[in-house]
């Protein structure tokens, strides 16, 4: 890992993670999440102040970074929710079948390698009576702007720690195994078009 992706990067997806319109997608999803929580790609903390204590249990974090989770510090010490951290990735969740009540993830989808496997992992691990929070961007339905999605996701995938501008997100969490139960979209104002067409809603086990 060099320098730029353990000193300019943690710094730069914070910034970006603390962008208003984002912060309102946050308050839209998080608080639905319930029981013993899976948050995948826990990042700086960002969702924290968005959870209901009274209906978590227990907060897995999962976030391979520790220049993240360095930063997400101060959010943590001051959140009341018991929170576990779990140091490896999407592909690699470290949790029993059938652990979670809810598996939460928000503009993580984007940066995955191997997001289908992170997925399968998701549906491993949670309960059959369980339900996956999802917050993404993704490729968006006009045709010009996906064109751009595929000219400049090169590009912003070396600034962006492997962010896919332009991922499938709906398609991927069928062909994953879930049951998309709800979903809403929309292009998120104040952000770039390419990187700002946002999906959201939940999921069954199916």
């Amino acid at each position: 890992m060099g320098f730029y992706s353990r000193h300019i990067l943690p710094r730069l997806l914070d910034g970006a993670m603390s962008a208003k319109p984002i912060g309102y997608q946050r308050r839209k999803v998080v608080p639905r999440a319930e029981g013993r929580v899976l948050e995948i790609g826990f990042g700086s903390g960002h969702n924290l102040p968005y959870y209901d204590p009274k209906k978590v249990e227990h907060l897995w974090a999962l976030e391979p970074a520790a220049e993240m989770r360095a930063r997400a510090a101060e959010r943590v010490a001051a959140s009341p929710i018991e929170l576990e951290y779990l140091g490896l990735s999407g592909e690699q969740i470290p949790l029993d079948d059938n652990s979670a009540d809810t598996i939460l993830i928000t503009y993580t989808m984007c940066t995955i390698p191997d997001v289908m496997k992170a997925l399968s992992e998701m549906r491993r691990v949670m309960k059959p009576t369980g339900r996956m929070i999802f917050c993404e961007h993704g490729e968006a339905p006009d045709a010009d702007v996906q064109l751009w999605q595929r000219r400049i996701t090169p590009v912003w995938k070396a600034i962006g720690g492997g962010c896919h501008v332009g991922r499938q997100i709906p398609k991927l969490i069928r062909d994953a195994g879930f049951k998309v139960e709800d979903m809403e979209t929309m292009y998120l104002p104040g952000t770039p078009r390419f990187a700002g067409f946002n999906y959201w809603g939940s999921a069954s086990k199916g």
